[in-house]
C-alpha cells in the first residue's frame, strides 16, 4: 500500500462549523427553528424565536443547513418552560416550549405561506385559527412501540454509575427519530388521559418481571412487539396488544410458554383496569406494525368503543380511523357543515370517509349521502354508524378511491352537488381530481390535515373552483402539525 493511500484512509473529517452568538430570528416547518446566516437558512430544533445560540452544523447543502444547538447564551422572552420530563428526546411535541398563542400564529403562518407559495392561486383572507379545547390530554389514542434495543440519551450515557452491561435494554414507549429499532422508554405522556400512562407502564413492569421478549426489529423476534390505547369521550377504553409469536418449525415449545405469557400479561391488564371494555390481541409477523390487514382476537369485553357527537354514537373498531383529538374533531367538523352549506335538497359524496363521522354528521342536512373509504371494516363502521343512529340516507362503499370514484361510479349514483373531501397527507389522487373536476359539483368542502399536499390540489381544481374561505384549525397543540378546511365554488363560466 502506498504512503499517500494509507495517509487518505487515516485522515480525520473536518471538523464541523461552529456559529458562535446566533440569534433565532422564526419559526419553521417540522417542529424546528430558523435564522439565515449569510444567506443560508439554519434549520435548529428545540428554539424558539429570540434565544441567543452557539450552533453546530451537523448537514450543510447548498442554500440551508442544519445544526444543533452546544450552548444557550440566553433564552427568548417567549420561551416557554417544557412540561414533560421527556422533552426533547421522543420527537413528540417539539413545540412545548412556544407558547400556545405563539404556536398558533405560527401554524396560522404556515398555512397561509403554503397556499400562497405552492397553491399560487387567488384567496380570501383567511379566518382566524380556531385554537384546540384542550392543550394536554387530548389525544384519543397513541400507540406505543416495544423493543430490546432501549435508547439511551447522551445524558444516561455520561452517566458514571450507568453500566450498558447490566443496564436494562426492554423498553416500552416511542420510536426515536432516526434510529427506528430503538425505543426511548416513556414514564409519562402528556397527551392522553392519565390511564394510558397507568396501562403502558404496568404492561412494561409485568413483562420485565415475568421475563417476557421484548421485540427485535431487526431479528423479527420477541414476543411483546407494540400497544394500542384508545379511550373516547364515553370514557370507554380500548387497548390492543401486539405479540409476535415464534412461529418456526421446532419452536413448539417456545410458542406454548410465549402464548401462556402473553395470556399471562393480557389478565394482569384486566384485572387491574376495569374501565377497559375492549381488550384485543394479534399476532403480527409482518415486518412492519401496521394492523389492518391483520386477524384482531377479543381477549375481553367487545371489539369496539363509541364516540358520541351532538346526539350521534359512532362506533370505533381497532382499524378505524377516528380524528385523534375527539373534543376539537367536532369543530373541524362544523366548519365542515358550514362550508357545505346544505338545505336538505343536495347528493352530499364524502370522499376519505374513515367510519363515516362526517357523512352520519352532516346527512340530515342533505338529501342523501355516499360515502367512500380504503378500508373495508371502517366502512362496516360507518355503516353501522348509520344504522344505530337511524340514519336512512347514507350509502357506503369500500376501495381505492381513484378506483371507486369514476365517470361511470357517478353516472349510476348521480352527480353530487356537494363534495367533501378528507384525504390522508399525501392528498388526492390525479385521478380523483379528474374525477372531480368531470363532476362539477357545486361546491367542494377540503379538509386536511396536509396544507403543503392541499395547496397543490387546489392549485389543480383552480382550472373551474376558486377558493370562497380558509379556516385553520389546530387538532394538535404542541407539534406543527395543523388541520385546514377550505371552501370552494364554481367559477362563473
Amino acid at each position: 500500500m502506498h504512503a499517500n493511500s494509507k495517509m487518505n484512509m487515516t485522515r480525520k473529517k473536518k471538523p464541523l462549523p461552529i456559529l458562535e452568538g446566533v440569534t433565532i430570528t422564526d419559526v419553521a416547518a417540522e417542529g424546528k427553528s430558523l435564522v439565515r446566516v449569510n444567506d443560508m437558512v439554519v434549520f435548529v430544533p428545540f428554539c424558539v424565536p429570540g434565544d441567543v445560540v452557539d450552533l453546530r452544523i451537523k448537514k450543510k447543502r447548498h442554500s440551508y443547513a442544519e445544526a444543533e444547538v452546544i450552548r444557550f447564551i440566553s433564552y427568548s422572552k417567549v420561551r416557554a418552560k417544557a412540561f414533560c420530563q421527556h422533552f426533547g428526546i421522543c420527537g413528540g411535541c417539539k413545540w412545548q416550549i412556544l407558547p400556545y398563542e405563539e404556536q398558533l400564529k405560527a401554524k396560522q403562518k404556515q398555512i397561509h405561506d403554503q397556499l400562497t407559495r405552492i397553491g399560487k392561486i387567488e384567496l380570501p383572507e383567511f379566518r382566524p385559527i380556531m385554537g384546540s379545547v384542550k392543550t394536554t390530554e387530548y389525544r384519543n389514542k397513541i400507540e406505543f412501540g416495544a423493543s430490546n434495543r432501549r435508547w439511551f440519551t447522551a445524558e444516561e450515557l455520561r452517566n458514571p454509575d450507568l453500566n450498558l452491561e447490566t443496564a436494562q435494554r426492554d423498553a416500552l414507549g416511542f420510536h426515536i427519530t432516526g434510529a427506528f429499532d430503538k425505543i426511548y422508554p416513556i414514564e409519562k405522556c402528556w397527551l392522553m388521559d392519565d390511564l394510558s400512562n397507568q396501562i403502558r407502564n404496568e404492561i412494561r413492569d409485568f413483562a420485565i418481571a415475568h421475563e417476557i421478549t421484548f421485540f427485535d426489529l431487526k431479528a423479527q423476534t420477541g414476543l411483546l412487539r407494540d400497544v394500542i390505547i384508545r379511550n373516547s369521550n364515553t370514557d370507554e377504553w380500548m387497548v390492543i396488544f401486539q405479540f409476535h409469536y415464534s412461529r418456526s418449525e421446532g419452536d413448539e415449545a417456545v410458542l406454548q410458554q410465549e402464548e401462556q405469557q402473553a395470556k399471562a400479561l393480557l389478565q394482569d391488564i384486566a384485572d387491574k383496569f376495569h374501565k377497559i371494555s375492549a381488550l384485543l390481541y394479534l399476532d403480527n409477523q409482518k415486518c412492519n406494525d401496521t394492523i389492518g390487514d391483520q386477524e384482531i382476537l377479543v381477549f375481553k369485553g367487545e371489539d369496539h368503543i363509541f364516540e358520541t357527537m351532538e346526539n350521534l354514537k359512532f362506533k370505533v373498531g381497532p382499524k378505524s380511523f377516528y380524528q385523534t383529538n375527539t373534543e376539537q374533531a367536532y369543530h373541524l367538523y362544523c366548519v365542515a357543515r358550514e362550508f357545505a352549506n346544505l338545505t336538505g335538497n343536495e347528493l352530499v359524496y364524502d370522499l376519505y370517509t374513515g367510519t363515516g363521522t362526517i357523512a352520519n354528521f352532516v346527512a340530515d342536512k342533505a338529501r342523501k349521502v355516499i360515502g367512500i373509504e380504503y378500508v373495508p371494516e371502517a366502512i362496516e363502521d360507518a355503516k353501522v354508524n348509520s344504522e344505530i343512529n337511524k340514519i336512512d340516507n347514507t350509502l357506503f362503499f369500500a376501495g381505492d378511491m381513484k378506483d371507486i370514484l369514476t365517470d361511470d361510479f357517478i353516472a349510476q349514483h348521480g352527480r353530487p352537488d356537494v363534495i367533501i373531501t378528507d384525504p390522508p397527507r399525501a392528498g388526492m389522487h390525479p385521478d380523483v381530481i379528474k374525477t372531480i373536476l368531470n363532476a362539477l359539483p357545486k361546491r367542494i368542502v377540503y379538509v386536511s390535515c396536509n396544507p403543503a399536499t392541499q395547496a397543490r390540489d387546489l392549485a389543480d381544481l383552480d382550472v373551474r373552483y376558486k377558493v370562497e374561505a380558509v379556516q385553520p384549525v389546530d387538532m394538535f397543540p404542541h407539534t406543527p402539525h395543523v388541520e385546514n378546511v377550505v371552501m370552494l365554488t364554481l367559477k362563473d363560466e
